[in-house]
């Protein structure tokens, strides 16, 4: 055997331990789990889906209740529009402390204070936040921005972390002070990024602005849930199709925007 050949990588039996632990983990969910798969496909809930999608048809096409649904659709993207935008402005001071850079203990407090924010869903923020300012989009744009806030300041924190330090540490030495030394060298090279985290949030945000509306938040999810209760499905069907329509265009410009900015 060439002495001078490249000796294989040891094994990482961690990785294969922790990949027999979710395989464990899966068929444990399957074995445990009352899943009555067969009930799915009988004939009768064949039958009784059918008619339930029967009832969607035709969709509401009135131009008072279009009209009514075109407002509630702005609403709903005022509402994730404007939640990611406090989210975003929210992570950036967060992510300051969270990636160390005013210590260790600042850093593992704060990143506490993300995962507690992050760990709520949205419904849970948006039910606390309709108690404190009314039923409305208020509620839901403060429960979106509290949820979204600590997603972002996790993945801004982990960014600086990992930024290039030299840029930041060349200009303190030639007597830049710290707050310029971070805008000018350490923002710039994760500005990127972040902007897409953001945008990523927000195509999210529309999905859950469209629901938060099922506890009052406002928007195309209050009517929804109004028209449901109610039996309404024809309407019903028009606001899902609204719902279909708004995320399909926001997933788009997002997609084309994170394009554009990782070029």
């Amino acid at each position: 055997m060439n002495p001078n050949m490249p000796k294989p990588p040891p094994r990482d039996w961690t990785v294969r331990i922790l990949m027999l632990l979710v395989v464990v983990l899966v068929i444990a969910s399957f074995a445990t789990l009352p899943l009555k798969w067969h009930e799915f496909f009988t004939v009768e809930a064949v039958n009784s889906t059918m008619e339930l999608l029967a009832g969607f048809t035709p969709p509401e096409t009135s131009g008072g209740f279009l009209t009514k649904t075109f407002w509630a659709t702005l609403e709903t993207l005022a509402m994730s529009g404007l939640g990611t935008l406090l989210a975003a402005v929210l992570g950036l001071a967060f992510s300051l402390p969270a990636s160390g850079r005013f210590g260790a203990v600042p850093r593992a407090a704060m990143r506490a204070v993300l995962n507690v924010l992050r760990s709520i869903p949205e419904l849970v923020w948006a039910s606390i936040m309709l108690i404190a300012a009314g039923l409305g989009p208020l509620g839901g744009t403060l429960a979106l921005a509290a949820h979204t806030a600590g997603v972002l300041g996790r993945l801004f924190g982990d960014s600086l972390e990992n930024a290039a330090p030299l840029p930041e540490q060349s200009l303190r030495t030639n007597g830049a002070g710290a707050t310029s030394a971070f805008f000018y060298a350490t923002l710039p090279q994760t500005l990127p990024q972040m902007m897409s985290y953001t945008l990523y949030r927000w195509e999210n945000n529309i999905r859950a602005a469209a629901i938060l509306g099922v506890v009052g938040a406002g928007g195309l999810g209050q009517m929804l849930k109004y028209h449901l209760s109610l039996f309404q499905m024809p309407l019903a069907a028009t606001v899902i199709l609204a719902m279909l329509v708004l995320v399909a265009l926001v997933d788009g410009v997002s997609f084309a925007m994170r394009r554009a900015l990782t070029r």
